[in-house]
Parts: C-alpha cells; structure tokens; sequence
C-alpha cells in the first residue's frame, strides 16, 4: 500500500489532496516535525534532506513534491490528473508545476524561513528578506490570478481538475496569515479558492490533517 509521510498544513498536503482525488488505497504516516522527527535517523533514511513530504510506494521512495504528483499522474492517468502526454497541454502542465515548486514555493519559504538566508543573529537582515519575500509573493500570486482571468476555466489548467489545483490551492493557503494581500483577496484566486473548498477529496484532506477553519 502507497503511504504518505505527512505533517499538517505543509507541502504534503498537496500529493494528500491528489491521493484523495484519486480514491486510491494509501496511509498516511504522521511526521513529528514539532519534535524534530523529520531530521531522526529513520526518516533521513527515506529524505537524506530532512523535509516532507516523502511517498513510499512498494519498493520506491520517493521524496519533493512535484516529483510525488507525477508519479501518482502517470501511475493512474485514468483520473486524468495530468493533461496527454505529448501535448501543449502537458507543457503548460509541466511549466506551471515547475513554477509552483521553484518559485512560488520558493519565494514563501524565504517568508516563513528568513533566517536562512542571513547571517546567524541578523534580525533587521531577516526581517528585510521576510518583507521582500512577502512582496514577490504579491507579485506570484497575482500571476496566477491573471492565468485564471486569462482562461475563465474553473480550475487552475482550464476545464479540467489537475495536480495543479493542488499546489495552487496549498500554497495559496499558506498567504491566509499575510499582513496584508492573502490569496483569498485577488478576485479571481478567492473565487477559485471558494470552489476547491467545495471538493469532497478537499474537505476530506482538511478533517485529516485536523486543520481548523478558515482554511484559506
């Protein structure tokens, strides 16, 4: 059986939000990242990188998050999560997967996680990467919000739920606590936002992680 090594509200609720779209068999194993277990022996062993997610499907381990989407894409294409391979589609597909991980995702971890990029104990040098990082992500997030003006569909390739939605929808999540301009408020975005709030798989990966409302 696939499990999923997971921890509330962090990038793994995006292959959590894609295993329950699918309705495949799975179980979901708790990583105490409060108390350090991510950076424990036994799960440096599935992630040498000491980060979450991690899937474990038979004899794969399978660790970032893009990566963990295609494989459960191409392993059940019958869901369609992913467009046809070989189309412009699936390279729109691919390019907004990439952005998602390597930019979007990115920018927020230099937001939540300022510190690393300075020098120890440089607290205004922080606080100035947090507040620029806050900015960019303004700037992202209206990029998606001009993609979803730009198609009228009402997910985030179009007509059709993809993996995509996923990643959109959990790292718009992680703007809800921002200053100023979260997600929710672009038009577009909080529209969308609205919609994969009213998925079933949605709300069930929300009760499993015991996440609290508002999720968004």
């Amino acid at each position: 059986m696939i499990q999923l090594y997971f921890h509330p509200g962090t990038a793994a609720m995006v292959p959590h939000i894609v295993l329950e779209e699918l309705g495949v068999p799975y179980e979901r194993v708790a990583v105490d990242r409060v108390n350090g277990e991510h950076k424990a022996p036994a799960y440096l062993a599935l992630n040498p990188n000491g980060l979450i997610p991690v899937l474990v499907d038979g004899d794969l381990v399978l660790y970032e998050t893009a990566a963990i989407c295609l494989h459960l894409s191409d392993t059940y294409p019958q869901a369609g999560l992913m467009p046809a391979l070989g189309t412009h589609e699936r390279a729109h597909a691919y390019k907004w997967l990439m952005w998602l991980t390597n930019t979007l995702q990115a920018t927020l971890l230099a937001y939540f996680y300022p510190e690393r990029w300075v020098d120890a104990g440089n607290v205004a040098g922080a606080a100035e990467v947090k507040a620029c990082a806050q900015a960019r992500v303004g700037v992202l997030l209206d990029q998606l919000d001009a993609e979803l003006a730009r198609h009228g569909g009402p997910w985030f390739a179009g007509e059709a739920f993809t993996v995509l939605d996923a990643y959109v929808f959990t790292l718009c999540r992680w703007t809800r606590n921002f200053s100023s301009a979260p997600a929710r408020d672009r038009a577009h975005v909080g529209l969308y936002l609205r919609r994969m709030l009213e998925r079933p798989a949605l709300r069930r990966v929300m009760s499993n992680e015991g996440l609290a409302e508002p999720f968004v």
